[in-house]
């Protein structure tokens, strides 16, 4: 047999239309070289993705650029390591974290309506390249609403709940944090949103909504703005949010995906 790579025809059409591995070129009974190759690179990325630190200081600087007010957090992971091994301590703050969110902090006649973080999770490329897109779309849908944000909190070592914490801290109707996603072998920079009504330490998974591959090769910031603005208003006006909302106001709202 030629040891020139085949390529299987059948799937041609199909690798139009997605970067997942489909219809591998082969050599033999093995798959062809560059496909081993493209196979090596794309974990490399998703590695540097995972480990890549996280430019904290560059968010808020542009957030800064913006006038919005934003205040640094940590979370109880000291270190990648850590973060990466214990994922139950990403999911609360440190004690400076706590101290410093307690001045931001308002009483209930006076309570934010959003507490947005933005955090690194496990893809710091995907917040880098993605998350300020997102915010300025939104923030122009929600001036035009007249809610009221608590200062952006930008978390380092974050996991999804963390933002829970965050909301009940400062007294938010609601939470949204922006987070890089689990990077695959077909996309490292995938930003997920994740929304929680009544945010506090103790929410389950069933009662976020998110929205996720948030990036130039998936949801264009402005689609992903647009669908965060629906379900924000449909929690709202429900009083919820989670499995229930996206049920019952998908249609409504016109929430795609």
């Amino acid at each position: 047999m030629s040891g020139k790579p085949e390529p299987v025809h059948g799937a041609a059409p199909l690798k139009a239309f997605t970067p997942a591995r489909i219809g591998l070129a082969r050599a033999g009974s093995s798959i062809a070289t560059r496909e081993m190759l493209a196979f090596d690179a794309d974990h490399a990325r998703a590695r540097d993705a995972v480990h890549l630190p996280f430019d904290s200081e560059t968010i808020e600087r542009e957030l800064a650029e913006r006038r919005i007010p934003y205040v640094g957090v940590h979370s109880a992971a000291v270190d990648r390591t850590t973060y990466l091994q214990r994922p139950d301590l990403g999911r609360r703050l440190d004690e400076p974290s706590r101290q410093r969110l307690a001045p931001y902090r308002v009483p209930d006649d006076a309570g934010y309506d959003l507490a947005m973080v933005i955090a690194d999770g496990l893809s710091t490329r995907a917040i880098h390249d993605n998350a300020m897109a997102l915010v300025d779309r939104f923030q122009e849908r929600s001036v035009a609403d007249g809610w009221h944000w608590a200062p952006v909190a930008v978390a380092s070592q974050a996991r999804v709940a963390l933002a829970d914490e965050i909301g009940e801290r400062l007294n938010a109707r609601l939470s949204v944090i922006l987070i890089g996603e689990r990077p695959g072998l077909s996309a490292a920079d995938s930003m997920g949103i994740y929304l929680t009504y009544g945010p506090r330490v103790g929410r389950s998974d069933a009662q976020r909504n998110c929205i996720s591959n948030i990036r130039p090769a998936g949801l264009g910031a402005e689609a992903a703005a647009r669908q965060l603005h629906a379900l924000i208003s449909a929690a709202f006006e429900r009083g919820l949010s989670g499995v229930k909302l996206k049920l019952e106001t998908r249609s409504r709202y016109g929430i795609t995906g």
